[in-house]
């Protein structure tokens, strides 16, 4: 991969990762769990726009800072992480903007069973598997919603193109 198109992914990996500290005022309360469906939003989108691991890496980012800022949990990895990925990879197979659709099954399947069952025993507050999945899904899915409605958006516009065209 050329350094000009690596650095323009960096940028807008912070970029997406800015994006999901600013609105991560907008979450509902679930258990020991805060549930930001607009994180779910901008993993859709960046899985889809930038690939799994720029996605992720964005995820990993907003999720340290919210819990540094005291608005985010140790339950912001694995509820945010596994989505970004799922959408990522499915982009990859699946080329389409509704791979955004994907990222329920990452943190609704595996976020959950990863904080079911490591995370909520590790600091002592035990939930069941199904609790997670309810909640993480509770926002998950009108995150990707969003996610998706935002990539058509950016893509009428032709945002994406400027943004991720290596040639400039």
């Amino acid at each position: 991969m050329e350094e000009k198109s690596i650095l323009r992914k960096i940028i807008l990996t912070g970029l997406f990762a800015a994006i999901a500290i600013i609105l991560s005022g907008i979450y509902f309360p679930f258990g020991p769990t805060k549930c930001f469906p607009f994180q779910h939003a901008v993993n859709a989108v960046c899985g889809v726009l930038l690939g799994p691991w720029y996605a992720a890496l964005s995820a990993i980012i907003s999720g340290i800072i919210r819990n540094m800022l005291g608005t985010g949990t140790i339950f912001a990895f694995p509820g945010g992480i596994p989505g970004a990925l799922v959408v990522g990879i499915v982009h990859r197979f699946w080329p389409k903007d509704y791979a955004a659709f994907a990222e329920p099954l990452g943190t609704g399947l595996i976020g959950a069973f990863i904080s079911a069952y490591l995370i909520a025993p590790w600091i002592g507050k035990n939930m069941p598997f199904l609790a997670f999945q309810m909640a993480f899904l509770a926002s998950s899915i009108p995150g990707s919603i969003l996610g998706f409605l935002a990539l058509r958006i950016l893509r009428k516009t032709e945002i994406v193109k400027f943004l991720l065209d290596y040639n400039k």
